[in-house]
């Protein structure tokens, strides 16, 4: 039987769970609610690098993300920074819709799939 690994899971989910060479990240919201789309969107992209390189691999491995926007007008300034961050040519397959929110200061929640 395979193995599956789960990184800090508590009673309602784990940060990731690895199985077969595939790291499934969790959504990542900013803790720091004070910041901009960018902010947030940067702290997010910080979280989920952290992630993926305890998992032993990183954003050039992406596979799909998941992105979801308070405000969907916010998607151009959240492109912005995900743009800069993704590797060239390393762009996943990826959605982004607006949602609401858990709580009304997050302004993005992303979610990704990657391989070892």
């Amino acid at each position: 039987m395979s193995r599956i690994i789960r990184t800090e899971p508590n009673a309602v989910l784990a940060k990731a769970v690895e199985f077969h060479g595939f790291v499934y990240v969790q959504g990542c919201t900013a803790q720091t609610l004070s910041k901009d789309i960018r902010g947030q969107t940067e702290e997010v992209l910080n979280q989920i690098d952290t992630i993926l390189e305890t998992h032993g691999t990183d954003k050039t491995r992406l596979l799909q993300a998941q992105i979801w926007l308070k405000d969907i007008r916010d998607r151009e300034a959240m492109n912005t920074v995900w743009s800069a961050w993704l590797p060239e040519g390393g762009a996943p397959a990826r959605a982004c819709v607006q949602a609401h929110m858990a709580d009304s200061r997050h302004l993005v929640e992303i979610m990704v799939t990657a391989c070892k």
